[in-house]
């Protein structure tokens, strides 16, 4: 199967060929022709699976140029992946001179409403900012034909439910919406039921849980214990590109210093580091310059780097789906991958429930720590 077969129009599968992309995934071969067709969507798909070209092909396919509205939306939990969306979207928008925009906090809202003034037919955003420049009169969502959830489990967990719902009673009734997420817990489904209708789904066959190109591991350990034992672990391992997630910002920053300390080549990425320099790291780790991110699971959440090879949680996650967002940042797009989580007495329950959630019991991995 191709692309053309799906429906995508030839300019675009020949844009997709000189990328190295010949062949659509299972979850663009299932959804991409329901969204050329105008029908709802409920879609549970990881991250690395394709699901950002599912929506993007036929969003971008069904943009018309000559209408200078906005047409589409893209709502994102993070600054990082709006960024992400609109780098994998604006090379394929150019081909139909579809206007897109990423909007998002962190920048100067001065700059973002001179950009408007263009009247972008496609615009993926953070919820905040696009409030913001709702509030101020800047989008007009009511020409909205398409409206896309993507990472929705993610934009509920950080809060966003309340701007979520003020966004959708603003666009047409009669629009077509698309949910994706990693995970559909109850307030997702029924989130999902409320603003569809009679929608279609989908479940990508890839989960952690029967993902065998991951390989997980524990480490038993106590907090006294834990960066001895990593610095044993990456000395071992030697990943070609790590991320080490913390539970939150004050730990990540005590663990970049630590690993500073001992010459591991590392920055760090929280919601407290400046935008600019946040983009200024995840490009010198996409690039290979750094061996190793140091990150939260706000800062991380739709991460889509390539060549990541090594998950370490230094801080166990707080819930089973955390688990599964965290280790989803390897092991993409058929690739193998390798997951390590430190786990201490004080965590057995999160680690039972994530067992429980993946179906499997996580192998033990011996540390040797000695007199450290």
């Amino acid at each position: 199967m191709n692309f053309e077969s799906l429906g995508i129009e030839k300019a675009s599968c020949d844009a997709l060929k000189k990328r190295g992309i010949k062949e659509p995934t299972s979850v663009q071969q299932s959804v991409i022709p329901s969204i050329l067709e105008g029908k709802d969507l409920i879609a549970q798909s990881a991250t690395g699976t394709g699901k950002t070209l599912a929506f993007l092909l036929p969003l971008i396919q069904k943009a018309d140029a000559s209408i200078s509205q906005l047409q589409g939306l893209i709502l994102v939990p993070t600054r990082e992946l709006a960024l992400q969306i609109a780098e994998v979207a604006k090379p394929l928008a150019a081909l139909y001179e579809i206007e897109l925009m990423a909007i998002y906090g962190g920048k100067r809202t001065a700059d973002q409403e001179k950009k408007l003034e263009k009247k972008p037919q496609l615009i993926v955003a953070t919820p905040g900012r696009l409030m913001d420049h709702i509030s101020q009169g800047n989008i007009d969502l009511t020409t909205t034909g398409t409206f896309i959830l993507d990472e929705a489990d993610q934009l509920l967990l950080a809060g966003f439910k309340p701007d979520i719902e003020a966004i959708i009673l603003q666009i047409p009734g009669n629009r077509q919406t698309l949910f994706f997420s990693a995970t559909l817990p109850p307030k997702i489904k029924k989130m999902a039921y409320r603003y569809t209708y009679q929608p279609e789904h989908y479940t990508a066959a890839v989960t952690a849980s029967n993902q065998p190109a991951i390989s997980q591991e524990i480490v038993p350990t106590n907090d006294r214990q834990k960066f001895p034992a990593l610095q044993i672990v990456l000395n071992e391992d030697n990943p070609f590109l790590a991320i080490v997630f913390c539970r939150t910002k004050r730990r990540a920053n005590e663990l970049h210093a630590k690993m500073k300390k001992y010459k591991f080549n590392a920055d760090v990425i929280h919601s407290d580091i400046a935008q600019n320099k946040r983009e200024r790291i995840l490009k010198q780790f996409r690039k290979g310059d750094l061996q190793f991110l140091i990150a939260t699971d706000v800062a991380a959440r739709g991460l889509d780097i390539n060549f990541v090879t090594h998950i370490y949680n230094f801080d166990m996650p707080e819930s089973a789906d955390t688990y599964i967002h965290r280790i989803g940042r390897t092991g993409r797009a058929g690739a193998t991958g390798y997951s390590c989580t430190f786990v201490t007495e004080e965590d057995t329950a999160i680690l039972r429930a994530i067992e429980n959630r993946t179906k499997r019991a996580i192998q033990r991995r011996s540390v040797k720590i000695g007199n450290k």
